[in-house]
């Protein structure tokens, strides 16, 4: 087997909001190495959930959202904490005291999608995760998406005009029901060749174990 040709696909399932994901990310890298010390190379898709649907637009104030969610200004930097703690273990350096607002994410999803089109997804998606967890960006404003999605390797332009129109609306609700109807409940999921594998961000060598595992079995089915 050719080492440099993919042999699979992987499909990560996740939310431009959510922490877990971005750490995720970080495992997921690490379990593609091992993985392909072991001559597999897969590649990756990144797909929409979003983890608040019914978000206004134009998105809510950060603090007055976490106050009522978690019920104390003190509980809420105990989580804002923990997740800081988890993603320090991965090299991530999140300032999540930075974010002012709790965006609606249904256009960072459509950029997402974009970028998947043009090829740039992983650019964009880490891009997009940088530029919220770690300087606080507000990924529910189309400026602010433009510029991120341009530094991951989008042309500006493109996503612009993409946003202003109903561009990736449809598509982008579509996916999210597909996965709600595949009884996703939490992100960040992994699947393999189509098949949900599992979710959480779990170590990138119990990741690299459980898709190779996995990989095995559906060959031997094929077979």
């Amino acid at each position: 087997m050719d080492q440099t040709q993919p042999v699979g696909r992987i499909d990560v399932i996740s939310d431009a909001i959510c922490p877990w994901c971005y750490i995720g990310k970080r495992h997921l890298e690490g379990a593609l190495d091992i993985l392909e010390k072991q001559r597999l190379r897969f590649t990756v898709a990144w797909h929409p959930f979003q983890l608040n649907p019914d978000m206004p637009r134009e998105g809510v104030d950060r603090a007055q959202y976490r106050l009522a969610k978690f019920g104390s200004a003190e509980r809420s930097r105990e989580i804002d904490q923990r997740v800081s703690g988890a993603a320090a273990t991965v090299g991530l350096d999140f300032h999540l005291e930075r974010l002012t607002r709790t965006p609606n994410t249904l256009d960072a999803h459509r950029v997402i999608r974009l970028a998947g089109a043009k090829g740039v997804q992983d650019g964009v998606v880490e891009a997009l995760f940088a530029g919220y967890f770690c300087n606080g960006a507000d990924i529910g404003d189309a400026n602010v998406l433009a510029e991120l999605g341009a530094k991951g390797g989008l042309d500006r332009d493109e996503i612009t005009a993409m946003l202003a129109s109903d561009g990736g609306l449809k598509e982008v609700a579509a996916a999210d029901r597909m996965a709600r109807n595949a009884g996703i409940q939490g992100v960040p999921s992994f699947a393999l060749q189509g098949h949900v594998l599992f979710s959480g961000a779990v170590p990138a060598d119990e990741m690299a174990q459980a898709f190779h595992r996995a990989w095995e079995i559906l060959k031997n089915r094929a077979a």
